[in-house]
C-alpha cells in the first residue's frame, strides 16, 4: 500500500508552509506530496494568507525535493486551457526530473470561479473529455510531428506539441463518484483512478465500474492503479486524537466513520480494509499543516506497518 500526503492549501497555507510539509513528506519516507487546486477557502477556515497556485507551487517544490512524486488532486479543467496545461505540466516534469503526475477534473466549486472571475460553464464534463484528449495527445505526439484536434469546445491546429515531459508518459489520474462517464474517461485516458472521500463499499463498487469500463475499452483492468483519498487524524491515545480533530474542526466519531482516524493500529486496520476492496494507494488528506508531529507519527507507526 502506497501512502501519499495530500494537502488543501486553500484552507490557509503559504508556499513556505507547503515546502516544509513537502520536505517532511520526503524525509519521512512517504511516496508523494499532492495538493488540491482551489483558489477559495471552504467552510469556516479563514484561508489566510490567501490562495497559492497549484502548478506554481509544484514548480517550486520540483526544485526543492529530490525523491517524492508531486501532483494534483485534481487540477480544475476550468482554470486552464488544455494546450497551456500540457506545456505547464511538461515543464514542471522536466524541472522535477520526471516526478510529476496530473490529476485532472472538471472543476466543481462555483463560488471560487465567481470570486476570481473564472468562467464556470455548464458542460464541464464534456470539456474535461476534450482536455484529456488534447493533453495526452500532445504528450504522445512524436517530436517533429504535428498534433491536431477538432472538438466541440477546443480546436488545435498544426501544434508542434512541445515541450515534451521528462517521463515517457506522465501518469494521469481521473477520479470521482460518477457512475457512467467518469469510469469511461478513466478507462480511456487514466493511469490511475481515484475515489475521493468514499466508504469502503462505495469504493469497491466504483472500482468495479472502472474495471468493467477498462475491459470494454480493450484495456486490462489491472493496468490502472486504484486509489482513495481520505482525511487522516491519528493519535497515540484518545486525547491526542481528540486534540487533532478539534484543531481541524471535526468530530472524532465522524472522522472515524468517514476517514482514517484513531490509533495507529485502528488506522492500519481500516487502510487494510480499503486494500481488500481494491485500493493500492491512499492519499492522506492532512488538514493541519503545522502539526509535523502528526506526520512523524503516521510515518513511524502507520507507514512502517504498510510498507
Amino acid at each position: 500500500m502506497d501512502l501519499r500526503i495530500f494537502t488543501e492549501p486553500q484552507q490557509g497555507a503559504s508556499y513556505d508552509t507547503l515546502l516544509t510539509v513537502a520536505k517532511a513528506t520526503e524525509d519521512l519516507g512517504f511516496d508523494a506530496f499532492f495538493r488540491s487546486d482551489h483558489y477559495l477557502r471552504m467552510g469556516a477556515a479563514d484561508g489566510l494568507p490567501g490562495p497559492t497556485d497549484a502548478w506554481i507551487t509544484l514548480a517550486g517544490l520540483a526544485r526543492e525535493t529530490r525523491r517524492i512524486r508531486l501532483g494534483t488532486l485534481m487540477t480544475a479543467g476550468t482554470f486552464r486551457l488544455p494546450g497551456v496545461l500540457a506545456i505547464q505540466v511538461a515543464q514542471v516534469d522536466q524541472m522535477s526530473g520526471g516526478r510529476i503526475e496530473l490529476g485532472l477534473g472538471a472543476g466543481w466549486f462555483e463560488e471560487e470561479h465567481k470570486a476570481y472571475g473564472i468562467p464556470f460553464p455548464a458542460d464541464r464534463m464534456a470539456r474535461l473529455e476534450e482536455q484529456l484528449a488534447i493533453v495526452t495527445g500532445m504528450w504522445a505526439t512524436a517530436p517533429g510531428a504535428a498534433f491536431d484536434y477538432a472538438g466541440d469546445h477546443y480546436r488545435v491546429e498544426n501544434s508542434p506539441a512541445l515541450p515534451k515531459p521528462a517521463q515517457a508518459r506522465i501518469p494521469v489520474l481521473v477520479g470521482g463518484h460518477g457512475t457512467k462517464r467518469t469510469p469511461r474517461l478513466a478507462a480511456r485516458y487514466a493511469d490511475e483512478f481515484n475515489m475521493p472521500f468514499a466508504s469502503i463499499a462505495d469504493s469497491e463498487r466504483q472500482f468495479g465500474r472502472v474495471r468493467e469500463a477498462a475491459e470494454r475499452a480493450g484495456r486490462r483492468p489491472d493496468d490502472l492503479v486504484y486509489s482513495n483519498a481520505l482525511v487522516v487524524c491519528v493519535g497515540k491515545d484518545d486525547a491526542e486524537v481528540a486534540r487533532r480533530a478539534a484543531a481541524i474542526g471535526r468530530d472524532v466519531d465522524e472522522l472515524k466513520a468517514n476517514g482514517l482516524a484513531g490509533s495507529p493500529a485502528q488506522v492500519v486496520e481500516k487502510i487494510g480494509a480499503y486494500g481488500a476492496a481494491g485500493s493500492s494507494r491512499v492519499y492522506l488528506q492532512l488538514l493541519d499543516l503545522d502539526d509535523l508531529d502528526h506526520l512523524e507519527l503516521i510515518s513511524s507507526q502507520v507507514l512502517s506497518q504498510l510498507s
